[in-house]
């Protein structure tokens, strides 16, 4: 609202220029202050970590180049697409028309190879923003730079700009990132060494907190989930800048501009001044160690010392590399190291507080749980038997009897506390605790509230022993110079959004439903419309409004800052809220290249027409971004046998090819389709193919399938069908990481023949009821992401070894 009001100026002279329909405003109706630049994208071979790989330029280079603009002038930026698939850029943090923003599909055309699009917009604003592909996974590939807008009166002291861009950098392609992603192969864990193997919980004395991990169908604590070749300052692991000379106070603008990593920052010499958070000021405060989002920015002025140089540090989150920055010249001034996450302590300290994991990505039905109740089931709880005389008695009230229990009927003229547009008004929610008539817009986040015995944990998590694993992280440190507050009378709409998410086949989401299968969410023109972030993942999710700042809700009241990224930390939840005074469709999703990608999004839309300019765009090509079919498969090559596993899987459907051949002549092969009901649970039907009598090929034995598959606690593959001859079959595998590197397997099956079909055993003779077991276990080393060594024992094909390879 206050960069409406702050703009509004602007805005009536922009227009009066431009006329009604400025989007389509001729060359000769451009304002004189415009700044014009030509981006052009293409492929390229890049050399950013050992070798040369296949990979997307802007303007010959990664990242692209810097446009700097004039706060209250004028943009034009011609994007030419030189590959041969389709591209986008997107202006990440620009206050511009929705045409502009640049989401294929959604709010602008995709371009088309050998196009050039031009994008035009007035400059509302100043500060440090950046500009990327929002084109399936190209940010990942390298389309991406930074963007600098001067402001109109310079009100900070400094003598000196430098854009530092952080971003992180992998030799794989990456659509075969998130294929591996898919699959749920160890190996980045591996690679990174942040794999958690059992010897090492175990001795730690971890192996109850693995336990319960398992349970919850959890191999261990996230953090991070890719491997990567380096990290970048500028496009270098190691950026220089000597020339900066002692005495100066530079504003250093750092953009995190990774697809998949967050960073922590710290600064050798004399702790910075932060000055600035996505792109709009803050009150100047002395702070080191910062915790960087994906998509965030942040202006810090430093000044260079007397004599040596300072290191700027971005550190990976999860421990598992850095990049840094030196400013000046001499002997270095170190950053401070961070300590990298303990993530066996971290998963000992979540079994002790009992806490609940893995809300379901994906429901039976997209409508069926209401928000409300999954952050009820869901959330992280402490049980009764925490000891409660522990806890800060000022951020609880330990008189149960006195919490209210308030059932309202929601009226979505009001409130909107169902995530979906499509309203049903006699839908009765009950709210614990809460009563949002009398909600002051300007209180910071409420308390946490104690319901039925336990605790919803809020944003005071911090106050809680053994949770100084997220206790480092918040906003509190973010002061806007002036308020940002909303009038107390005005009309709220309460938005609810848990973020929710599946390690196991990779599939984010909001409320348990990914973008596939979501409904748009209804902005109310002239409202505040108030988004509850409820994080019950264990990762961080960085969530980008495109289009919009919003308050981010902290201790700072009516001074809570403003921004266009908010970071949500595991098992915690944070509260933005804005006015709705824009027009169209605005993308909002975790930014997170890989979490975006797997369904973590969800359109904002102020139902306005859509533009005529987007005829023979379909808005379906953007959704069904998130649910692409992947494909992968597994080849086993031994000394007694040969086998093959192929699959293909989208959110809800696979399709599955099962082949085993031993050298004695046992042979099985069967093909399936598979439909997922929610994220553990699927049916499935297919045929199976075996030889009918032991080490014989002289028939083969072809039979329909039907049941259902299972992922249970504890991480067992369950199968469950009945053939076309009646018999009943019951399977189940598991494969544990012992050693680093070191998997052990098992797979147990058992068929039970009750001759109901007459058919003939070995003997030849007539059997009213025979069963069969068939079992395997063995042991396989990882060597790479592609192949393994293994041995194994298998009684239909005895013992052999060989080597494991996968594609």
């Amino acid at each position: 609202m206050r960069l409406k009001l702050k703009y509004l100026i602007g805005s009536i002279l922009f227009l009066l220029c431009m006329g009604e329909n400025s989007s389509l405003a001729k060359a000769d109706q451009t304002p004189a202050d415009t700044a014009t630049y030509t981006l052009s994208i293409k492929k390229d071979m890049v050399t950013k970590a050992g070798k040369p790989v296949p990979a997307m330029t802007v303007n010959g280079g990664i990242p692209g180049p810097t446009l700097t603009f004039q706060e209250g002038g004028y943009a034009v930026i011609y994007v030419k697409n030189e590959m041969d698939v389709e591209t986008s850029v997107h202006w990440h943090g620009i206050l511009l028309p929705n045409f502009f923003d640049g989401v294929p599909y959604l709010t602008t055309p995709p371009i088309l190879p050998g196009e050039t699009q031009k994008y035009e917009f007035p400059l509302k604003q100043a500060g440090t923003y950046w500009y990327h592909s929002h084109t399936m996974l190209q940010e990942q590939s390298g389309v991406y730079g930074s963007i600098v807008i001067e402001p109109k009166e310079k009100t900070l002291e400094y003598d000196t700009d430098l854009v530092i861009l952080l971003s992180d950098w992998t030799n794989q392609k990456a659509m075969n990132v998130m294929r591996n992603l898919k699959r749920g192969n160890e190996w980045y864990n591996i690679k990174k060494g942040t794999a958690t193997p059992l010897n090492q919980v175990i001795a730690r004395g971890g192996f109850g907190a693995q336990m319960n991990f398992w349970k919850q169908r959890m191999e261990g604590a996230d953090i991070a989930d890719i491997y990567y070749n380096a990290f970048l300052t500028n496009g270098q692991s190691i950026s220089e800048y000597p020339d900066l000379k002692p005495g100066e106070k530079v504003r250093v603008r750092f953009i995190n501009g990774s697809a998949s990593s967050q960073f922590w920052l710290t600064f050798g010499g004399a702790d910075p001044l932060l000055v600035s958070a996505d792109g709009l000021d803050v009150e100047p405060v002395v702070h080191n160690k910062t915790f960087i989002a994906i998509a965030e920015t942040y202006d810090f002025i430093v000044t260079i010392p007397d004599s040596g140089k300072i290191e700027i540090r971005a550190t990976a989150q999860d421990g598992s590399g850095q990049t840094s920055a030196f400013l000046g010249n001499g002997n270095i001034l170190s950053a401070p190291d961070v300590p990298r996450p303990d993530k066996i302590g971290m998963m000992m300290k979540m079994a002790k507080m009992d806490m609940k994991m893995g809300a379901p990505a994906m429901k039976f039905k997209p409508s069926e749980e209401n928000p409300i109740e999954m952050m009820d089931k869901w959330g992280m709880q402490m049980d009764d038997k925490m000891n409660m005389d522990e806890m800060n008695p000022n951020e609880m009230n330990k008189d149960h009897s006195k919490m209210e229990k308030t059932e309202m009927t929601m009226d979505h003229s009001k409130m909107n506390m169902e995530e979906k547009s499509s309203s049903d008004s006699s839908k009765k929610v009950t709210m614990q605790g809460m009563d949002h008539s009398k909600k002051d817009h300007n209180q910071p986040m409420a308390k946490p509230m104690e319901t039925d015995g336990k605790m919803d944990m809020g944003a005071s998590m911090d106050k809680m022993p053994g949770m100084d694993m997220f206790a480092e992280y918040n906003y509190d440190y973010l002061k806007s110079p002036e308020k940002t507050s909303f009038p107390a009378n005005e009309a709220v709409n309460e938005v609810l959004l848990n973020l929710t998410g599946n390690m196991w086949r990779y599939i984010w989401s909001m409320n348990g439903v990914p973008l596939a299968e979501a409904d748009k969410i209804k902005i109310e023109g002239g409202k505040v419309t108030r988004i509850t972030l409820n994080n019950l993942t264990m990762m961080h999710h960085p969530m980008h409004l495109h289009g919009h700042f919003f308050r981010v809700i902290n201790d700072k009241g009516e001074y809570s800052p403003l921004k266009h990224t908010v970071n949500v930390p595991p098992m915690q939840k944070i509260t933005i809220e804005f006015e709705g005074t824009e027009e169209g469709d605005w993308f909002f999703h975790c930014h997170v290249l890989y979490h975006m990608m797997g369904g973590m999004a969800r359109i904002f839309s102020y139902e306005t027409p859509r533009d005529p300019r987007l005829k023979g765009f379909p808005l379906k090509k953007l959704i069904k971004e998130s649910d692409e079919y992947f494909n992968w498969g597994t080849a086993n090559v031994a000394s007694q046998m040969v086998g093959l596993n192929l699959m293909s899987s989208n959110i809800r459907n696979q399709f599955n090819l099962d082949l085993e051949y031993g050298y004695n002549q046992n042979f099985e092969a069967e093909v399936s389709y598979e439909r997922y009901l929610y994220d553990y649970f699927r049916v499935f039907a297919g045929v199976n193919l075996e030889n009918e009598v032991a080490e014989s090929l002289d028939k083969i034995n072809a039979t329909a399938v039907v049941g259902i598959r299972f992922l249970t606690p504890y991480l067992f593959n369950l199968d469950v069908r009945l053939d076309s001859k009646l018999r009943p079959e019951f399977r189940i595998n598991r494969e544990i990481m012992i050693f680093p590197r070191t998997t052990i397997f098992a797979n147990y099956e058992y068929q039970m023949d009750f001759g109901w079909t007459n058919t003939l055993p070995e003997s030849g003779e007539n059997s009213n009821y025979k069963g069969e077991t068939t079992w395997s276990a063995g042991a396989s080393y990882i060597f790479s992401r592609n192949f393994s060594v293994m041995g194994s024992y298998d009684n239909r094909f005895g013992a052999g070894g060989g080597l494991t390879v996968r594609f």
